[in-house]
C-alpha cells in the first residue's frame, strides 16, 4: 500500500468533528474539535492534503469518479444492465436522455439523484482543497518550507474536481480560497463564461506543473508531469469553442499547439511509456506502472470501515462465475461491433454495425477481448473461468449478456473484498493513462493539419494491440493492421476518433469526446437507429441537440443558491 493510503485513516480521524460534550449545554466548549492553529504545522497540513486526495476515492456507484454511467451509457457504448429500468432509474434516464430532469430525486423507486450527488461530492472535494489552502496562507513561512508544493498539490486536486464538474454541467460556480462567505453566497454559475472557466481550471493545473517535482516519492501524488497532462487535456477541451447552445463554432489553433508542446515535454521526460501488453493496464499487479499517469488509489483492509476499494464499480460484476452481483454496465452490440476489422486489419468504418459480431466469422481488433467478456470466452485471461452467457447476466432479455471487464478483476484476486453481495476491488481507477495522452497529441496534430505526424502515434497503439494476444482466447480471429497514410484530414480524423473508441473503450471518455467534437447528436442518433431494433427498451430514447450535451444544474442547487444559479438550455 502506498504512503497516501497508509496516512488516509489517521488523516480523516485527525480532521473529524465530534458533537458537543455530554453536559447538554448549548454554550459549552466543543470537544474533539481542531482549530486551524492546531493543524497549522507541516505534518498536519500534509494530512489536509491527503484528506483532499482521499475524496477522489470517496466515490460510490451513486456518484462515481469512474465515469461509466455518464461517459459510457450516454455514448451508446454500454447499457445500464441490472434488473430492468427501475433498478437505479437514474442510470436508465441517462441511457434514454429525455427522462433527465433537474430534480432526479422525484423519480421512484430508488430516488437516487445521481446528478446532485455528483455535484455535491465534487464541491466537497473542492471545499477540502480550499480549506487546506487557507491554512497554508495563514502558516508562517518558517513552519512550512514547502508551501508552494503543497499548494500545487491542492490546486491540482481542486482542478480535477472542477474539470469533472465542467464536462458534466458546463456552467458552474467557481469557488476558491480567496473568497469570503459573503462572496461565495453571491457567486452564480454564470459569473464566468465558458472559456473563462476553462482558464481558471488551466491556471490551477499550470501552477501545479510549475511547482511540483517531476517525480514524487509517494506513489499516487500528483507530479509536474501529471499536472502537464491534465493541463493538456484541459486545453484540448477548451480548444473546441462552443456557443451558448453547445455547438462547436471554432477550434482554437493556439490551444492545440500548446497541447502538442505539453505532450512533447511529457514524452521527453521518459517517465511514462506504453505497456508491452495492453492487458497490463487492467490488472492489479501492474497498477501504478509506466502507463498510469494519474490514478485514484484504491485499497482494502486499510483501517477504514469498508476499505477504499472501487465502490464506483460495485454493481458491475456478473451474476455468476464466483462474483455475486449485480450485472450492470453491459456493453452494447454497437460497441462490440466497432472492433471488427477488414481483411487488412483496419476498422470497418462504413459497415461495422450491419450485423452482430460473430466470433467464428469476423476478424476483430484484439482489444475487444481485453475489454468485453462474452459467452464462451475466458474472463480475465483464465481458461478455467468461461463466461456463461445468459447465466452471467441479470436481465439478458433486456440488455444482453456481455460483461465489461476493464474495471473488474478475477474473482479470486487478492484485490477483492466484499460488502454484502457486492464485490469491491482495490484495482486503481486510472483517470489518465499514457495512451490517452498520446492520442490527445494525435488529435491536436490532425486539427492543426499535420496529420502525417499523427499517423505514427495511431499506428504505435495499433502495433501494441497486435502484440497483445498472449493472454487471449485463441478462438477469436484477430487481425489488426496499421495505416500507410491518410489522404486528407477527414480520413485522419475518422481514424483518430475510432482509435479513441477502441483503445479507451469503457473507460468513461466516449460521451465527452463526442460533445467536444460537436458530433454527439448525429453519432447517438445513428446508434439508436439500429440499437432500438436489437434492444426494444430503447424505443423511446431520444437525444435532443442543444440540451443533452450536458446534464442539468441540479434543482436542489438552484434552490440553495436562492435562485441565482441559471439552468442549462432545454431543461
Amino acid at each position: 500500500m502506498n504512503r497516501i493510503s497508509k496516512f488516509l485513516t489517521s488523516s480523516l480521524v485527525a480532521l473529524s468533528v465530534a458533537s458537543c460534550g455530554g453536559s447538554g449545554e448549548l454554550d459549552s466548549e466543543p470537544q474533539a474539535v481542531l482549530t486551524e492553529d492546531q493543524v497549522a504545522t507541516t505534518e498536519n497540513i500534509d494530512a489536509l492534503v491527503i484528506a483532499t486526495y482521499s475524496y477522489l476515492g470517496n466515490d460510490h456507484y451513486t456518484a462515481p469518479n469512474y465515469l461509466w454511467p455518464t461517459g459510457n451509457l450516454r455514448a451508446g457504448d454500454a447499457h445500464k444492465g441490472g434488473n430492468g429500468p427501475s433498478d437505479i432509474f437514474a442510470y436508465h434516464a441517462l441511457s434514454m436522455y429525455e427522462p433527465l430532469v433537474p430534480d432526479m430525486e422525484s423519480f421512484p423507486p430508488d430516488l437516487i439523484d445521481l446528478n446532485n450527488k455528483k455535484w455535491t461530492r465534487n464541491y466537497t472535494g473542492i471545499s477540502r482543497a480550499n480549506s487546506a489552502l487557507n491554512v497554508i496562507q495563514d502558516t508562517p513561512a518558517d513552519e512550512l518550507a514547502t508551501a508552494d508544493e503543497k499548494s500545487a498539490e491542492l490546486r491540482f486536486l481542486r482542478a480535477v474536481f472542477y474539470f469533472d464538474l465542467k464536462i458534466h454541467h458546463k456552467h458552474i460556480p467557481w469557488i476558491d480560497e480567496t473568497m469570503t462567505q459573503e462572496e461565495i453566497l453571491a457567486t452564480t454559475n454564470r459569473d464566468l463564461t465558458d472559456q473563462q472557466l476553462w482558464d481558471k481550471i488551466a491556471a490551477d493545473f499550470r501552477f501545479a506543473s510549475n511547482n511540483l517535482p517531476a517525480v514524487q516519492q509517494d506513489v499516487g501524488r500528483a507530479s509536474s508531469l501529471s499536472a502537464k497532462a491534465y493541463l493538456a487535456k484541459t486545453l484540448l477541451y477548451q480548444a473546441y469553442e462552443q456557443d451558448e447552445l453547445h455547438n462547436v463554432v471554432n477550434i482554437n489553433q493556439q490551444k492545440l499547439e500548446e497541447v502538442v508542446s505539453l505532450v512533447d515535454e511529457i514524452e521527453a521526460s521518459g517517465e511514462y511509456g506504453l505497456y508491452d501488453d495492453y492487458a497490463e493496464n487492467f490488472l492489479a499487479e501492474f497498477e501504478n506502472g509506466r502507463e498510469s499517469v494519474f490514478a485514484i488509489q484504491r485499497s482494502l483492509n486499510d483501517g477504514s470501515p469498508d476499505g477504499r476499494g472501487a465502490w464506483s464499480s460495485a454493481l458491475n460484476a456478473p451474476m455468476s462465475g464466483g462474483f455475486g452481483c449485480c450485472g450492470f454496465h453491459v456493453p452494447t452490440e454497437n460497441f462490440v461491433n466497432a472492433f471488427k476489422t477488414d481483411n487488412s486489419g483496419l476498422p470497418r468504418f462504413s459497415n461495422f454495425n450491419e450485423s452482430v459480431y460473430n466470433v467464428a466469422n469476423d476478424y476483430v481488433d484484439p482489444r475487444l477481448d481485453h475489454t468485453v467478456a462474452m459467452e464462451g470466452k475466458p474472463f480475465k485471461y483464465d481458461p478455467d473461468l468461461i463466461h456463461g452467457g445468459d447465466s452471467w447476466a441479470r436481465a439478458p432479455g433486456i440488455y444482453g449478456n456481455y460483461t465489461g471487464m476493464k474495471d473488474l478483476e478475477h474473482p479470486d484476486c487478492d484485490c477483492r473484498g466484499e460488502n454484502g453481495p457486492f464485490p469491491i476491488f482495490s484495482l486503481n481507477t486510472v483517470l489518465v493513462r499514457y495512451a490517452d495522452v498520446l492520442l490527445w497529441k494525435a488529435e491536436a496534430l490532425i486539427e492543426l493539419d499535420r496529420w502525417e505526424e499523427a499517423t505514427p502515434i495511431i499506428n504505435r497503439l495499433r502495433a501494441r494491440a497486435a502484440a497483445s494476444t498472449g493472454r487471449l482466447n485463441e478462438a477469436s480471429m484477430y487481425r489488426i493492421g496499421t495505416y500507410d497514410t491518410f489522404a486528407n484530414k477527414t480520413e485522419a480524423r475518422q481514424a483518430l476518433r475510432w482509435e479513441r473508441r477502441v483503445e479507451l473503450g469503457l473507460e468513461g471518455h466516449r460521451f465527452f469526446d463526442l460533445v467536444r467534437w460537436g458530433v454527439a447528436k448525429e453519432t447517438i442518433d445513428e446508434y439508436l437507429t439500429t440499437e432500438r431494433g436489437r434492444k426494444p427498451y430503447l424505443e423511446d430514447a431520444a437525444f435532443t441537440k442543444n440540451k443533452h450535451e450536458y446534464l442539468p444544474i441540479p434543482n436542489q442547487q438552484i434552490n440553495l443558491s436562492g435562485g441565482i444559479y441559471v439552468q442549462n438550455p432545454g431543461y
